[in-house]
């Protein structure tokens, strides 16, 4: 039977984050992840995005034959380099043949390229880009106000569209391909043994409705996949804004709710991380999927449920997106070699670490209760494997991040007495022995009415 830790209710009176552990994501940094982020290269970015547009047009139904031009021509120098780069790294084409059908005007084979460091687990952790790219309006005169936000829509449906037609992409998402690339490269090459498996995916078919990545996330659903997380990175690249504003000290990243989904619990821990490994850089939390009316990859993954974030730069430059103008002059790659270090640091950490702690029963209900008085919290959670300890955290009902932390050592269950479940949200991560924590698992109030609506039914 597991031991029960009652902590007295005068705990709450810590101050936040209080740790009798101490933990990256507490604040201390792990010297071999510090590294590894330090390895980013941002003359490497610069040459890979360089490179990518080089091959003037990447549109999934572009040309695939040549071997200087179109997306057959980039995915085959991915596929190269991801081999160059290390031994380790298993690296594949994962190919869909898809029929006509939306935005996808004919009959074409979508090619993402995978790149996969095995860890000591199966559970997946995922790094990606898209490396396709689109120009609705072919070479024709760049229009200021034809670029993402107006021309993202129907201009992309047109069967007459010139597929050909240059559309470097070297931000969108040339950016995010070099971030995944180098970061292949480097957690290949860290000499770190790490218990999640990390996946670094470069995604065709994003311009047509995030294709590349639902076929995948569906085929990983289907074979029941484990998977903590997915970085995905889509316009990553450039400080200066289509407003004349540069922010070079920020990135933005997006996450599905409601507030306590693990999509959200992955956004606080990358926040939480890149505090310490890249303080210089301020992470901003946005409460939504994407930015307004648009979307990325990452959402093809939470429509199966599979933890994603997206970056996103600070301020973008809408005349740069889905045209001719979209080149590595208009990058900054100090800023995207920033924002590689966050991904890598925050990633590193949680493959680094055990899996998160389950807190519900088989049927989705959460084991957590008022005690045996009525008036406590007891908590019981199922051991994550590899876990040496685990950290329960607390806070206000009202409020969007963790106040109230302790590291209770090695138990599955831990009791807060004469603290009401009604006054306060809480959660709990597994720790392993070097100190590396998983993501929180939130312990969620079920929905009553709508358990009442479906009992009526």
């Amino acid at each position: 039977m597991s031991r029960v830790l009652a902590v007295a209710a005068g705990l709450l009176l810590t101050p936040p984050l209080a740790s009798a552990q101490a933990t990256a994501a507490q604040g201390v940094a792990d010297p071999r992840i510090t590294a590894l982020v330090a390895s980013v290269s941002p003359e490497r970015l610069q040459a890979t995005a360089t490179k990518l547009a080089s091959f003037g047009t990447r549109s999934t139904l572009s040309d695939t034959v040549s071997t200087t031009r179109g997306i057959g021509a980039a995915r085959r120098w991915i596929y190269d380099e991801f081999k160059r780069a290390s031994p380790k790294l298993q690296v594949a084409f994962d190919r869909h043949m898809l029929a006509r059908q939306g935005r996808i005007t004919r009959e074409v084979e979508l090619v993402n390229v995978v790149a996969i460091l095995p860890g000591r687990s199966a559970r997946r952790i995922y790094i990606s880009g898209h490396y396709d790219a689109v120009n609705p309006r072919g070479n024709a005169p760049n229009n200021p106000g034809a670029g993402a936000g107006a021309a993202g829509g129907d201009a992309q449906m047109r069967a007459e569209m010139d597929h050909n037609a240059d559309a470097p992409g070297a931000n969108d998402d040339g950016s995010g391909t070099a971030l995944t690339m180098e970061l292949a490269r480097a957690f290949a090459n860290s000499g770190l043994e790490f218990d999640a498996t990390l996946v670094f995916v470069t995604w065709a078919g994003e311009e047509q409705g995030l294709l590349g990545a639902m076929v995948h996330a569906q085929t990983l659903a289907a074979a029941k996949g484990t998977v903590t997380a997915n970085f995905n990175n889509d316009i990553v690249g450039s400080s200066l804004g289509g407003n004349g504003i540069i922010d070079a000290e920020s990135v933005r990243i997006y996450s599905l709710g409601p507030e306590d989904s693990m999509n959200r619990s992955l956004a606080r821990y990358i926040a939480r991380v890149a505090g310490v490994y890249v303080p210089s850089h301020t992470i901003r939390l946005m409460a939504r999927e994407d930015r307004f009316g648009r979307g990325s990859d990452h959402s093809s993954f939470t429509a199966f449920d599979f933890p994603a974030v997206v970056f996103r730069e600070a301020n973008e430059n809408y005349q740069r997106q889905h045209n001719t103008e979209d080149k590595p002059e208009g990058m900054d790659f100090r800023y995207l070699a920033q924002n590689t270090r966050v991904n890598a640091a925050a990633a590193a950490s949680l493959a680094l670490a055990p899996p998160a702690p389950k807190v519900t029963t088989g049927g989705g209900t959460p084991t957590i209760s008022r005690g045996t008085t009525g008036y406590d919290a007891a908590l019981q959670w199922e051991a994550s494997p590899g876990a040496a300890g685990y950290r329960v955290y607390w806070r206000n009902t009202w409020s969007n991040d963790w106040e109230r932390s302790q590291y209770v050592g090695n138990v599955t269950r831990f009791l807060l007495p004469n603290v009401s479940i009604d006054d306060y949200v809480f959660g709990v991560a597994a720790v392993n022995a070097e100190g590396h924590e998983s993501l929180v698992s939130a312990y969620v109030s079920p929905n009553r009415r709508m358990q009442e609506v479906q009992i009526k039914k």
